[in-house]
């Protein structure tokens, strides 16, 4: 969320488009892990919500920002503000030209299969497959606003956000196939894609203040969203070598995909301060979707050299996701006791229908399951929030001590891709398929934490549960279908897998010894089980893990700003895979000039290029080593020049459980 809403910066999916918004425009970043009735209840484990910085100067102001960096990655960006007492106009415009490589490495060893009483053999013992995805990116973004001061209490802004973007990929996979450690087959497969995405969104915000205080207010949003995007996919394959005499070659494909979603919000709160220690608010927020994907494959007859519609496959799919919520919640201090409890009502509409070119029957046979071609799920749900703080500390004591306790009921509801049954193509021996019986599952979450605050020290630690129902996992499995050379396809496919059980614990440090040295860190260790079947499969699991972050920031001689993040994810394991842990390292540099109107920074992702996936997937028909990276090391360099502003030193508060954020903050 962007200011304590849904924006467009957040929204189409892609969270590379924050990458767009400047730095400077943020003035913090709010972790919300206990979220308040007051948000939707949709996700399961909490909420970011980026505080932008308001431009309270008079006259124009505004600041220009250049990158450029390795992979190649060239920026442009703009931000352009003018203010008088009447109105504010905002501008911000944005070019980025980008490469995001990425790798994937998979070592398949197949097993025999016991069929009918009958054992059998795989036509290849093992296969390897290597790819190499070159991702070029063009992206446009352009935002203006306009805000109007009505009177001294109420105000209306609009905006308009639109975004233009052009991708060009270029996949190359090579495959090698062995039977008794000796290379039998080799061959490539060359992917070509290529995709235009026009999006923008109008959004419309009133804001009403009554009386004196500013906390007793009406706001009302709406927000209307188009997203298109046109894909176009060539995918090829040819022998290397081969032992076969006279194979049959490949057929070629080609993907045709067109994407449209409409969404509409709209949301009214209202907050009653009832006197200085207690507030009352209730609201409501409609969000109504719409995705119609249209896919159609075409694939070569070998016979002819013509494309031919692929009618198992082809199809289109409409997507509806409609959610009517009402909230109502009450908070209040007295003595040392703060409380916050609140009730939410969602209503829930998960409706499609997949026009395929298939029967029910045909369907079947070629997917290996039932599909609800035409459904309409309806969910209503009470999502109750608990939130209680207990200050240990002494009004007249410099530092803060106080005891959280929370609790809330989240949903999660499944994405479109996630319920669209027909395959991807990137691989024809490993394939994505979503699940239509896809239900959304529902959490419940309990945390307890402490919190002690010194000049120049800050502890946080806390303990907590969560136990979700139909939770998501993805498993993995033969399809029962092979290639044309007879290799089994093996499929990951999205389930409702019963029950997940989550138990952890969080330490968090703080430490600010000197004007020039700023360390972060916190651990996290939980365990987790989870139990379900699927297909007569046991994928029943149970297994402990832990994450640990640290963050840096020193100020070297010449007053040069010194950055460092790190983090690491422990190894982890469910019923299918073992998952190594990872690493990644993070450095920045920067250096204000010209009395702060100018800066230049360098900074480098993954400094040690090992933001990569390693695990090892076992089942009873194969099993698999694979190692992904999604996007390599980042180096860039950044010129930023401002005119008519002050560089504000900000503080970037992350906060832990039971701090959510003005959730607690009852004196405005």
């Amino acid at each position: 969320m962007i200011n304590g809403r849904p924006s467009a910066l957040a929204g189409f999916g892609d969270t590379n488009v924050l990458s767009q918004l400047p730095a400077e425009a943020i003035e913090r970043v709010e972790v919300i892990t206990s979220p308040s009735a007051r948000y939707d209840a949709e996700g399961t484990a909490g909420i970011l919500n980026i505080i932008l910085r308001q431009k309270e100067t008079l006259g124009f102001n505004g600041s220009f920002n250049f990158t450029v960096g390795n992979p190649d990655n060239i920026g442009l960006n703009s931000t352009i503000n003018y203010r008088t007492e009447k109105f504010n106009i905002f501008t911000n415009l944005s070019w980025r030209y980008f490469d995001a490589p990425r790798t994937s490495y998979t070592d398949v060893t197949y097993f025999d299969r016991l069929v009918d009483g009958n054992t059998i053999e795989p036509e290849f013992r093992r296969i390897i497959e290597d790819q190499e995805v070159e991702r070029l990116n063009r992206n446009y973004n352009a935002n203006l606003g306009l805000e109007y001061f009505i009177d001294e209490t109420s105000s209306i802004t609009g905006g308009l956000f639109y975004r233009l973007g052009s991708d060009a990929d270029l996949s190359l996979n090579s495959s090698e196939r062995f039977n008794e450690d000796t290379i039998v087959e080799e061959t490539l497969r060359r992917e070509k894609e290529t995709e235009q995405d026009n999006s923008y969104q109008v959004t419309l915000n009133y804001v009403k203040r009554f009386g004196d205080d500013n906390d007793h207010k009406l706001t009302a949003d709406f927000q209307y969203a188009n997203d298109s995007e046109d894909g176009f996919t060539n995918l090829n394959e040819d022998y290397i070598t081969t032992n076969q005499t006279n194979p049959e070659p490949f057929q070629q494909e080609q993907e045709f995909t067109e994407e449209v979603q409409n969404e509409y919000l709209i949301q009214t709160d209202y907050v009653l301060p009832i006197n200085k220690d207690s507030r009352f608010e209730a609201g409501y927020r409609g969000t109504f979707q719409n995705e119609v994907t249209d896919y159609r494959l075409e694939q070569e007859n070998i016979a002819t050299g013509n494309l031919v519609v692929n009618d198992t496959i082809t199809n289109v799919f409409d997507y509806d996701e409609n959610v009517n919520a009402v909230y109502t919640q009450y908070g209040s201090k007295f003595g040392k006791f703060s409380f916050l409890l609140g009730l939410r009502l969602e209503h829930t509409q998960l409706k499609g229908k997949i026009d395929s070119r298939l029967t029910n029957e045909e369907l079947v046979e070629a997917f290996g399951f039932p599909i609800q071609t035409d459904f309409d799920n309806n969910y209503l749900g009470l999502f109750p929030t608990v939130n209680i703080i207990y200050n240990l500390g002494d009004d007249d004591s410099d530092s803060e001590e106080s005891i959280t306790i929370g609790y809330n009921r989240r949903i999660n509801r499944p994405r479109g891709w996630f319920i669209n049954p027909f395959p991807t193509r990137s691989s024809r021996t490993n394939i994505f398929q979503g699940n239509p019986n896809l239900q959304p599952a529902f959490a419940s979450a309990f945390d307890i934490g402490y919190l002690k605050r010194w000049d120049d020290f800050t502890l946080t630690t806390s303990v907590y549960y969560q136990y979700e129902t139909d939770s998501f996992e993805r498993v993995q499995e033969n399809t029962g279908q092979q290639t044309t050379d007879g290799i089994d396809i093996i499929r990951t496919i999205p389930i409702n897998l019963s029950t997940n059980a989550r138990t952890g614990a969080e330490l968090g440090i703080l430490y600010n010894p000197a004007k020039w040295l700023r360390l972060n860190s916190s651990f996290n260790f939980f365990q987790f089980e989870t139990e379900g079947e699927f297909n007569g499969v046991d994928y029943s699991a149970k297994n402990t893990s832990w994450f640990a972050r640290f963050s840096s920031k020193v100020i070297l001689p010449w007053k040069i700003d010194w950055q460092t993040n790190a983090n690491y994810r422990g190894a982890i394991q469910d019923a299918q895979s073992d998952t190594d842990g990872i690493l990644s390292i993070d450095l920045a540099f920067s250096k204000e000039l010209f009395d702060n109107s100018l800066t230049l920074s360098l900074n480098v992702r993954d400094l040690f290029n090992s933001r990569r996936r390693e695990s090892v997937t076992t089942t009873d028909f194969f099993r698999r080593f694979s190692d992904t990276q999604w996007r390599q090391r980042q180096i860039n360099f950044s010129i930023i020049y401002r005119f008519n502003q002050q560089l504000n030193k900000r503080e970037r508060s992350g906060r832990g459980n039971g701090d959510g954020g003005d959730d607690f903050d009852f004196e405005g």
